[in-house]
C-alpha cells in the first residue's frame, strides 16, 4: 500500500506535546492530545489549575479538539530532551507535564504527541431537539429510533478508546509524525471530510468505508475491525518511510472527488465549493447527495447552475447562514459504496425562483462574483427584514423603513418610479383625490404600506391614506365637473335651498362620483345622501332660523328656508351635528345664542 508523499523535508517533527514543549515567542506553548475530544470535569479542572499555575492561564482549543497552553515557564533549561535550536524544549513544562500525567491526560510518554483521534462531537449523546428554525414550532424529522434525522449510525466513542489503547500499545507508532491524524466519523459526515490522514466512515450498522488522506479508498471494513484497518494504515505509511529512507509528515493530502453544491435554511440553496479542484464544474454532481453541516445530514436534490454554482433543494429544514461550509456526500449506486465528495460554501440560505430561460446561467454569473455578505443578498432578494438578514448570519446595516432593509441601487428606482405611478393612476381616476397607498403598493411590488409612506418626497404628500400631487380643492376637479358646478351653483343662487333631485343632478352630470369629487373639492356640501347645496348653506340657514321665534318645528323651518320636507329635515339634523341648532324634544328646535355667526354665506 504506496499512501507516502515524499516531500523531501529533513527537520525533525517540531510538533509540540506535553512533554516536548514548543519555544514560542511568549513562552513555552504545550499542546495536550484529547481522543474523541472529551474531558472529564476532573480533567478540565486540572488542566485549568495547571493552566494558572504554570502558563498564561489561558486553555485554546486547536482545530483537531486538542487543547493546548501557552506562557509556560523554563522549570528545568537542562532538562534532556531540550534543542532550542530546533524550537522545542521539554524542561520548559516539567511540572505541567506532571499535573497531566496525573490527570490522566498522559498515559504514554512516547507516544503522547501522536494520540491525535477525531471524533463526531455529538455521537453517542441523547437525541436532541432540532435547532431553532429548523423545522416548525421547532420540531425535527426523526428516524425509527427516534433520533434527528441526521443523526449518526454509531457510536465511535468505544472506539475511540481502543484506538487509544491499541495505539500506545504499538511501539512502532510513535514515529508517527506529531501531526497525523485519525478521524472516527458516526455517519453524520461531520469531520469525515476534514483530511484526515486515516479514518472511517460508517455506511451502515456494521460496516465503514476506509477513508486515507481525505479520501474514500472504495475499501469497506467490519466495524469490529475498523480499528485494525487504522493502525495497519498507519504501520503502512511507516514503513513505506522506512523502505525509501525519506522523512515525510503526513500522507499526501489528495483533494477529494470534484463535486460542489449547497443547501438553504427552508428550501433551496446555492453554493460554491471552496477550490479543492479547479477541474470540475457543477454538471459533473451527481443528481442526489447529502448534505452535512454539524451534526446534520439532509438529503438533497442537485441543480447545476453553471461553472462551479449549484443549487441543492433540501428534503428538511437547516438553519444555514451565508458563509456555512457543508460536506457533501454520494451514497453511491452500490449498496454500502459511500463517497465523500467535497466542501461547498453557502452563497444564498433562500434563492429566488429561476422561471425564465437563462436564469440559471445569469444566477451562476452574478453568484461567481458575489461575496456571501448582506449587500450581495440585498442585491438579489431586494427587501429583507432584520430578522432575515440575521438569521441568515449577516450583519443588518441602517434599515430604511422600520426594520425593512433594501439594495439601495433598488430603493432609488422606486422613489422615482412613485411619482410616475401617481401621475398615471391620476389619469386614470381624475375624480379620486389622489392614489390609494395600498394600490401603489401594491403596484411597486412592496410587501408593506409603511414602505411606501417612507419613499413619498416632495411634491408628492400623503393625506388620509392616499398619497396626493400638484393642484387641489377646485382647481382639481375636472373640467366638465367644473363646468357642471358652476351650472347647479347658478340654479341654487335665488333659492339656496332647493336641493335639485336625482333626475336634475343627472341632467348636469353629476353623477354619485363627481358629486363625491366636488364635495371633496370644497364645490359643494353634501347633506345627506343626494342631497346637495353650496358650500355656506347651512351657516346661512342657521342665521335664519336664528331670527324664527324660537323654539320652532320642522315645519315652520321649511317655510322659513323656502324648501320640502325632503331638504328640511336632513339639513336640520346637519345643523344640529354642527352646533348651529339644537333638538328640545321630539318636536321642536332652537338656536343656541351666537350660533350662525362669523360664516361665510353659500357661494
Amino acid at each position: 500500500m504506496s499512501i507516502a508523499d515524499f516531500s523531501g523535508r529533513s527537520r525533525l517533527d517540531a510538533c509540540p506535546g506535553a512533554l516536548q514543549v514548543h519555544a514560542a515567542a511568549d513562552g513555552g506553548l504545550a499542546r495536550v492530545r484529547v481522543p474523541g475530544g472529551r474531558l472529564t470535569p476532573f480533567q478540565l479542572r486540572e488542566l485549568a489549575e495547571a493552566a494558572s499555575a504554570y502558563g498564561g492561564g489561558v486553555i485554546e482549543l486547536t482545530s483537531r479538539a486538542n487543547v493546548q497552553v501557552r506562557g509556560l515557564g523554563p522549570e528545568s533549561p537542562e532538562s534532556p530532551g531540550s534543542d532550542p535550536d530546533n524550537g522545542t524544549d521539554s524542561g520548559a513544562g516539567g511540572g505541567f507535564a506532571a499535573r497531566m500525567a496525573g490527570a490522566g491526560l498522559l498515559p504514554s510518554a512516547t507516544h503522547e504527541r501522536i494520540r491525535n483521534i477525531l471524533a463526531s462531537p455529538l455521537t453517542g449523546l441523547p437525541c436532541l431537539p432540532g435547532p431553532p428554525g429548523a423545522g416548525p414550532a421547532g420540531s425535527a424529522d426523526v428516524d425509527g429510533a427516534g433520533c434527528p434525522a441526521g443523526g449518526g449510525i454509531v457510536d465511535v466513542t468505544p472506539l475511540v478508546g481502543e484506538l487509544d489503547r491499541r495505539l500506545c500499545a504499538r511501539p512502532a507508532l510513535a514515529a508517527l509524525p506529531g501531526r497525523f491524524m485519525f478521524a472516527l466519523d458516526d455517519g453524520r459526515g461531520d469531520v469525515a471530510g476534514l483530511g484526515a490522514d486515516a479514518g472511517i466512515l460508517p455506511t451502515g450498522p456494521d460496516e465503514a468505508a476506509l477513508i486515507l488522506a481525505g479520501t474514500d479508498t472504495g475499501l469497506r471494513v467490519p466495524l469490529d475491525g475498523a480499528v485494525t484497518a487504522l493502525l495497519a494504515a498507519a504501520e503502512a505509511f511507516l514503513d513505506e518511510l522506512a523502505t525509501r529512507d525519506v522523512t515525510a509528515w503526513r500522507p499526501r493530502k489528495r483533494p477529494l472527488s470534484p463535486t460542489g453544491g449547497t443547501g438553504p435554511g427552508e428550501g433551496p440553496g446555492e453554493s460554491s465549493d471552496d477550490g479543492w479542484d479547479d477541474g470540475w464544474d457543477a454538471g459533473d454532481l451527481p443528481g442526489r447527495l447529502t448534505a452535512h453541516i454539524g451534526s446534520a445530514a439532509v438529503v438533497c436534490s442537485v441543480r447545476p447552475l453553471g461553472g462551479r454554482i449549484a443549487r441543492l433543494r433540501l428534503a428538511g429544514r437547516l438553519p444555514l447562514h451565508a458563509g456555512d461550509v457543508l460536506l457533501l456526500r454520494d451514497p453511491g449506486r452500490v449498496r454500502g459504496e459511500v463517497r465523500v465528495l467535497a466542501r461547498a460554501s453557502v452563497l444564498d440560505p433562500r434563492p429566488p425562483g429561476l422561471r425564465r430561460r437563462g436564469a440559471a446561467r445569469e444566477r451562476a454569473a452574478e453568484l461567481a462574483a458575489a461575496p456571501p455578505d448582506a449587500a450581495s443578498l440585498l442585491r438579489t432578494h431586494l427587501l429583507l427584514r432584520t430578522a432575515d438578514l440575521a438569521a441568515m448570519g449577516c450583519v443588518p446595516g441602517r434599515p430604511v423603513c422600520g426594520d425593512w432593509h433594501a439594495d439601495p441601487a433598488h430603493w432609488s428606482r422606486l422613489g422615482e418610479r412613485l411619482p410616475e405611478v401617481v401621475r398615471r393612476h391620476a389619469s386614470a381616476h381624475p375624480l379620486e383625490p389622489g392614489m390609494p397607498v395600498e394600490a401603489a403598493r401594491h403596484e411597486l411590488a412592496l410587501p408593506e404600506r409603511r414602505l411606501v409612506a417612507a419613499l413619498v418626497r416632495p411634491p408628492l404628500a400623503l393625506d388620509a391614506g392616499r398619497i396626493v400631487s400638484g393642484p387641489t380643492g377646485r382647481a382639481a376637479l375636472p373640467a366638465p365637473v367644473v363646468r357642471a358646478v358652476e351650472r347647479l351653483g347658478a340654479e341654487l343662487s335665488a333659492r339656496p335651498f332647493r336641493a335639485p333631485e336625482a333626475g336634475r343632478l343627472a341632467e348636469l352630470g353629476l353623477g354619485s362620483r363627481e358629486l363625491a369629487a366636488a364635495v371633496r373639492a370644497g364645490a359643494l356640501l353634501r347633506v345627506a345622501d343626494g342631497i346637495v347645496l353650496l358650500p355656506g348653506a347651512d351657516v346661512l340657514a342657521g342665521r335664519l332660523l336664528a331670527r324664527l321665534p324660537q323654539p320652532f318645528t320642522v315645519s315652520q323651518a321649511r317655510q322659513a328656508l323656502g324648501t320640502s320636507r325632503r331638504v328640511a329635515v336632513p339639513l336640520l339634523e346637519h345643523l344640529d351635528r354642527r352646533g348651529l341648532t339644537e333638538r328640545i324634544d321630539e318636536v321642536h328646535r332652537r338656536c343656541p345664542a351666537g350660533a350662525g355667526r362669523g360664516s361665510s354665506p353659500p357661494r
